[in-house]
């Protein structure tokens, strides 16, 4: 499961894993619902070209990955309203590549601290993502990638802090390291990529994404 602040660098790390681009993207809050990601390899004969299918759209195969994207937003919008609202149902999507890994990924929304104005967000909004977190993550098999934006302070990171939480002796928590390239001139990620300053078993690993 993949844990982090709103545009932490979530969605691209998710694609770059899963090998094909299909999440929504946009300003603010954009995952208002968990996503599961069930990825399954089969063979290049039994796809030649990678598909998906839902859970909550029967009989229907998607090849066109851009359909994929709309889908998530109108399955979303469907359950969660079109205001700002956060909804403990998940969309289950399953992907079949020959290029991608037997593993199911689980996107989350962010931690919510405040409800947004005129948003349809309860006030116990931090309660309810907090605990979508904790749902998925207290399964002992499940590795917690804490994403942390290298631009930003480690010690305030929302999702090292939950992580920290879950799982206390970072034996299962792999972290992040995101945005590497924004960084400020004459910083480095140095002393978090070899594990000083907030130390995690897993360790870290440093990604570039999109850009």
């Amino acid at each position: 499961m993949v844990l982090g602040s709103q545009s932490s660098g979530k969605s691209s790390l998710l694609e770059s894993i899963v090998g094909i681009d299909f999440l929504p993207r946009g300003d603010g809050l954009v995952t208002r619902r968990p996503l599961e990601m069930r990825l399954i390899n089969v063979s290049i004969e039994q796809a030649p070209s990678p598909y998906a299918v839902f859970e909550e759209i029967k009989n229907e195969k998607f090849t066109d990955f851009d359909v994929v994207r709309e889908r998530i937003v109108f399955l979303t919008d469907k359950v969660a309203g079109l205001n700002k609202n956060i909804v403990n149902i998940p969309i289950i999507v399953t992907i079949y590549s020959s290029t991608c890994p037997d593993l199911t990924l689980v996107d989350l929304p962010g931690i919510t601290r405040i409800p947004l104005h005129n948003s349809g967000q309860p006030e116990n909004i931090e309660e309810i993502t907090k605990n979508m977190a904790l749902h998925y993550a207290k399964e002992p098999r499940t590795i917690i990638m804490a994403v942390v934006p290298a631009n930003a302070d480690l010690s305030t990171s929302d999702a090292l802090k939950m992580a920290k939480e879950i799982d206390p002796q970072g034996k299962r928590t792999l972290g992040v390291l995101t945005k590497i390239d924004i960084m400020d001139r004459g910083t480095n990620a140095k002393r978090i990529l070899m594990n000083q300053e907030v130390n995690l078993s897993m360790g870290y690993v440093g990604v570039k994404l999109r850009s």
